[in-house]
């Protein structure tokens, strides 16, 4: 088994290789992703929104106030939905380093 157990250490090291490559490139990726969609999210002012919709409401007819209330809502859904797209990357973040450190484990059993 001599050269070919040195031809298949020597194969795993490649695959290990690219695949510790190709991971961190991904992770890179990912981690810009989250950080720019976080930062995307935090400068979001829907807080202070919707306190000037309150303030414009007894200023309103009750029509402009259903308008204004139905579009309210409807950047509610938007910043709740937003809010969940961050927390899904920062899960796949976690997952995708997770399951890195796991496969290069893996790499050096093959290895020794």
């Amino acid at each position: 088994m001599g050269l070919f157990g040195r031809n298949v250490k020597k194969i795993i090291q490649e695959f290990r290789k690219k695949s510790e490559y190709y991971s961190n490139d991904l992770s890179k990726e990912i981690k810009e992703s989250f950080e720019d969609l976080r930062s995307d999210y935090d400068e979001n002012v829907i807080p202070e929104f919707m306190d000037f919709v309150n303030e414009l409401k007894p200023k309103l007819d009750s029509n402009d106030v259903k308008k204004l209330e139905g579009f309210s809502s409807r950047l509610s859904k938007i910043n709740r939905n937003a809010k969940n797209g961050v927390e899904a990357m920062r899960e796949l973040s976690i997952n995708q380093r997770k399951l890195s450190a796991e496969t290069l484990r893996e790499y050096e059993e093959f290895e020794y």
